[in-house]
């Protein structure tokens, strides 16, 4: 008995400790995959299952073509419109490659300003707009309530902008129970969420507003990080929030958004936020200077396009117009807000046509100004945002014609090659978002680009031709849950 006691190590070698963290990884990383399927839905399996046998088998079509593709290339060379083409998309393939580089590069030298002291913070005015938002209304006042910010500089307005459900009564509840620290007002009628901001800005009397959306929930440290540039940066007018989704546990669309939300805010707006000039500072969760909102007050309120007042778009146009000032416009990265989002297609696009419209009539505005002596410093990285942003509208219809076309006279190679090229050029969010999250959900990416490139193509060219529409599309009566 002592012999073989004696023969044991007195303690455990290096080798060892290694061997069984390496075994304990592999058990986390085994249980997290066994877990996805566990709690994911048939309907979330079947989509991810079929995402990835239709770009695997693309792979394998694209292999098994090659000669068809050679073919096809000989033909657009021998035609001058097709070679035409071809130089054109290589041109234009060439500035998306490095311009992705740049980002690549802004990203990481971007890095979030740290929160200042109770005594630096500045007075705050937080708005909440709400219209036909029920309950959840209450949750995001109570929300903003719990943040980690001196009461004494913090004011809270709820605006029930004529809303025709039981808003009103939460956003009565939210001020029974909290008191003093929440403000609420009622709209006479329902008037646009950018007249509820409006009465807000002239109603609040912070050095910042906040405006946040009454679907979205904050964490207790948001606003304190949200404003703390304004301190550290006097020439700072305007800061982005971190946006993520909310409900991504309830469906699928979500869940893909949500990969596409981290790819926009926490790689695109980081790596925009350090030009000075994140191109807009979302609805969700936004902070302004107050002083640059009332400069520019007026012209957003009383803004149209085409003769027609604008009701949409109304934190890009505040965002451009800020900008126009000559402020940096930051993203805080460490700033989070959680905000639902649609959960069928119908949603989906109409959001997304809300979007686009927006996007094409604050790009024209910025086109009026970007190229002048607008503010002082640098202002190529801003100028070349807008012309990467700018290119998109410009080549819309053209490549839209062009997809139309090669549906028509080569489908099997238009269907292998795009999805071929998702598979391809998708791995970098997918990366992107396993890098920072759940691996296991990162892969919603590809099942939302191949959404976005078949089910969503249209909204781009739909948005230019009605860019002069107005309409929120996607306000009206909650579904009972």
């Amino acid at each position: 008995m002592g012999k073989t006691i004696s023969n044991q190590p007195d303690s455990i070698s290096a080798q060892d400790t290694q061997h069984f963290f390496y075994g304990i990884k592999k058990l986390l990383q085994q249980n997290k995959i066994r877990t996805f399927f566990e709690t994911a839905d048939a309907w979330g399996v079947f989509v991810m299952g079929s995402t990835f046998v239709l770009m695997l088998g693309s792979a394998y079509l694209v292999y098994i073509l090659q000669g068809d593709f050679e073919q096809f290339n000989l033909e657009r060379k021998s035609s001058g419109l097709g070679y035409t083409f071809m130089m054109v998309a290589l041109a234009l393939f060439i500035f998306k490659a490095c311009y992705f580089l740049f980002m690549v590069y802004r990203f990481f030298k971007y890095k979030p300003i740290a929160s200042v002291s109770n005594e630096e913070l500045p007075t705050c005015t937080v708005i909440v707009p709400a219209y036909n938002e029920g309950k959840q209304v209450w949750h995001t006042l109570k929300s903003l309530a719990e943040s980690d910010f001196p009461k004494e500089k913090l004011q809270l307005l709820a605006i029930d902008d004529g809303s025709q459900d039981d808003t009103w009564y939460w956003i009565q509840e939210a001020k029974r129970e909290l008191g003093d620290c929440v403000t609420i007002f009622k709209q006479p009628k329902n008037m646009g969420k950018r007249h509820a901001l409006y009465r807000g800005f002239n109603e609040g009397t912070g050095e910042v507003f906040v405006t946040v959306d009454s679907d979205s929930i904050v964490k207790p440290d948001t606003l304190r990080k949200l404003v703390s540039p304004f301190v550290t940066n006097k020439e700072v007018g305007a800061v982005a929030g971190n946006i993520r989704v909310l409900n991504n546990k309830r469906a699928i669309l979500p869940k893909m958004l949500d990969v596409s939300f981290v790819l926009s805010f926490e790689f695109v707006r980081s790596a925009e936020s350090t030009l000075n000039s994140v191109l807009c500072t979302p609805g969700a969760l936004a902070a302004y200077r107050s002083s640059a909102v009332f400069k520019c007050l007026p012209a957003w309120i009383n803004q149209t396009f085409m003769g027609k007042p604008s009701d949409i778009g109304e934190d890009r146009a505040m965002t451009n117009m800020i900008l126009k000032q000559g402020h940096h416009v930051l993203f805080q990265r460490n700033a989070y807000c959680y905000t639902n989002v649609p959960e069928k297609y119908k949603g989906l696009y109409k959001m997304f046509i809300r979007w686009g419209r927006s996007n094409v009539r604050e790009n024209i505005e910025m086109s009026k100004y970007v190229f002048t002596n607008f503010r002082k410093g640098p202002k190529s990285g801003t100028r070349l945002l807008f012309v990467s942003q700018f290119l998109k509208i410009i080549m819309s219809y053209p490549f839209l014609i062009f997809m139309l076309f090669f549906i028509l006279t080569h489908p099997l190679l238009f269907f292998s090659s795009t999805l071929v090229s998702i598979l391809i050029l998708t791995t970098f969010p997918v990366f992107f978002y396993a890098k920072r999250y759940e691996a296991s959900e990162s892969f919603w990416a590809y099942s939302y680009s191949i959404l976005y490139t078949f089910g969503l193509f249209w909204i781009t060219p739909y948005a230019i031709a009605t860019a002069s529409k107005r309409g929120w599309l996607t306000r009206g009566l909650p579904q009972k849950k």
